[in-house]
């Protein structure tokens, strides 16, 4: 478990959908994760290689933590979308370390060219192979951070909830596009197995049981908490029912 006085948490929203990837960064030993490395490589790069570049977007620390006071070990991904992953290949090989990814979108990776060619953008290297798999429940140790796995289907078939816990402050959970601020994942993109009560259930099942002082960092849009969101989530919050209120998120 990272204590509250090592962490740094980034955000960097990037690309035309300005997805949300998520830098984290345990200051006592420099080991740093990547989540959803997706798009803007060069960016990324830069600001955790020199401390250069136009930076995060957000970041939980007063100041940037200095280049070359961290090393990224690992990049994990919530799914597989191509504003999630398709320039993982970039930085895999730019920083030599592994990606997880759950197995159950290993397709939807495999499309990310066609993806992003159906919304006009500049074509993206040739999708990646995981190096390693996702699995619900497990605990991903990376250098000295560990994430604990939550499974969150329907939004693609391999989403998940990747959990960090904090000592002595509030945990971060990273939801890729399972949950968004007032709102959830879409369920009617092709090729991705989406499924509003599957989507709902996982998210009953899975985060709504977690601290409601939880941080919740969306794949799109701000941030938010998971008490909030049980609470006051139009689709899957208490007031919305068994069932949700509607089949699609707001969010791509």
């Amino acid at each position: 478990m990272v204590r509250a006085e090592d962490l740094v948490v980034e955000t960097f929203f990037v690309g035309p959908l300005q997805m949300r990837c998520s830098v984290v960064c345990d200051t006592s030993t420099g080991d740093t994760v990547v989540i959803d490395a997706g798009d803007e490589p060069d960016r990324l790069i830069a600001w955790n290689d020199e401390g250069g570049g136009t930076g995060p977007n957000w970041s939980s620390a007063p100041g940037p933590v200095r280049a070359g006071d961290r090393t990224v070990v690992a990049l994990l991904n919530t799914h597989a979308h191509f504003d999630h992953s398709g320039h993982i290949p970039t930085v895999r090989k730019h920083w030599g370390v592994e990606w997880w990814l759950h197995p159950d979108d290993t397709f939807l990776q495999s499309l990310a060219q066609q993806s992003a060619a159906r919304w006009g953008l500049p074509p993206l290297p040739e999708p990646a192979e995981a190096d390693h798999d996702l699995a619900h429940g497990e605990t991903v140790h990376v250098g000295s951070l560990a994430f604990e796995v939550l499974h969150t289907p329907g939004h693609t078939l391999g989403g998940v909830c990747l959990l960090l816990r904090v000592e002595d402050a509030a945990d971060h959970l990273f939801v890729g596009d399972t949950l968004f601020a007032g709102s959830v994942g879409r369920t009617d993109l092709p090729n991705t197995g989406g499924d509003f009560q599957l989507l709902a259930n996982s998210i009953h099942t899975h985060l709504w049981p977690l601290d409601g002082d939880t941080v919740v960092h969306p794949g799109h849009g701000p941030l938010t908490t998971i008490g909030h969101e049980r609470e006051t989530n139009p689709f899957v919050g208490v007031g919305a029912g068994e069932h949700g209120a509607y089949g699609r998120g707001k969010y791509a």
